[in-house]
């Protein structure tokens, strides 16, 4: 987990320094949700491999441990992971309007839409996840002092905190499959479509095989959102399939490291971490501009060492 934080780090943090340059080719409106989403995969980087996992493994009687800094921790765990699982949904229906719906993408697909976007998912992730808080009770009290984050005995046995964690695994990541799925399929079809149409036109109207400009725009773009968007789902149907399972067989828990349970729930949240690492990959293999600013990031140290050197 400690690899994945900080590869998860690493990479997320130069993706935003790279795309708030705004020299990659992309529109506003683009690097806007691309910088969110990098941002809200490095905040999940931090939390939860790093802060809640690793940490807390290493450094077991540490400060993290102390009742209200790692409740502060649970709580944004969960939170980060919801926005940036919704941040991809909110791109692939940015896309979706841009690509497939032509009077609507002048309003819709700007930089101050996108500003709004991101703004919203934001607070609705932090107020979704604000019951966690209360679902935390210390191990023990030392020197007046609450130590360790153990969840209520209730929130297992309690409907209404089932209901609510239920709730919670249909929101993130259930109806994002379906919704990424559903809009990734329409703007699939709408561009086949309009493709066929365009090479028919041209071809009567001029005859050439020469280079469509709007059509290869189209392809960068229809790229890019199948990547993230296939990638993310790849990633995540591990746990999502698991999890469902779980639910309809009421498999009970077992803690034993050979057992299935807990072997495919440490594989669906490695995987689930690993999709904070990717999208900058993809940004990578697709994006000329993206690669070669990335390039340019790292010359820029050993440029200025041997400027040093030199003086």
């Amino acid at each position: 987990m400690s690899v994945i934080s900080i590869l998860s780090f690493t990479v997320n943090l130069l993706a935003i320094v790279i795309l708030c340059r705004g020299k990659c080719g992309l529109s506003k409106c683009i690097t806007r949700y691309l910088a969110a989403m990098a941002a809200s995969d490095l905040l999940v980087g931090i939390t939860d491999p790093f802060l809640r996992q690793t940490m807390k493994m290493y450094f077991p009687y540490s400060f993290l441990n102390i009742t209200p800094v790692c409740t502060t921790i649970y709580f944004l765990t969960f939170t980060t992971t919801a926005v940036s699982v919704w941040l991809t949904v909110a791109f692939t229906f940015d896309r979706f309007v841009a690509l497939c719906c032509e009077k609507l993408k002048t309003r819709y697909c700007t930089k101050r839409t996108a500003a709004v976007i991101i703004g919203t998912v934001s607070v609705l992730g932090c107020l979704e996840n604000v019951p966690r808080c209360f679902v935390i009770v210390p191990g023990f009290v030392f020197d007046n002092l609450p130590w360790g984050c153990f969840k209520k005995p209730t929130f297992y046995t309690s409907s209404a905190w089932t209901t609510y964690d239920v709730t919670h695994r249909v929101l993130t990541p259930c109806i994002p499959f379906f919704l990424i799925l559903l809009l990734n399929v329409l703007t699939a079809r709408r561009i086949v479509a309009a493709s066929r149409v365009r090479r028919g036109l041209r071809g009567r109207s001029d005859g050439e095989n020469d280079k469509d400009l709007e059509m290869e725009n189209r392809r960068k773009s229809i790229v890019l959102l199948f990547s993230i968007t296939g990638t993310f789902i790849l990633l995540w149907a591990t746990q999502a399939v698991f999890y469902i399972f779980t639910r309809i067989a009421k498999a009970g828990y077992d803690s034993s490291p050979t057992g299935y349970y807990y072997i495919t729930r440490a594989t669906s949240g490695f995987l689930q971490l690993l999709s904070t690492c990717t999208n900058t990959c993809i940004y990578v293999a697709t994006q000329n501009k993206f690669r070669g600013e990335l390039v340019n990031a790292v010359k820029f140290p050993l440029r200025a060492m041997r400027a040093h050197l030199r003086s």
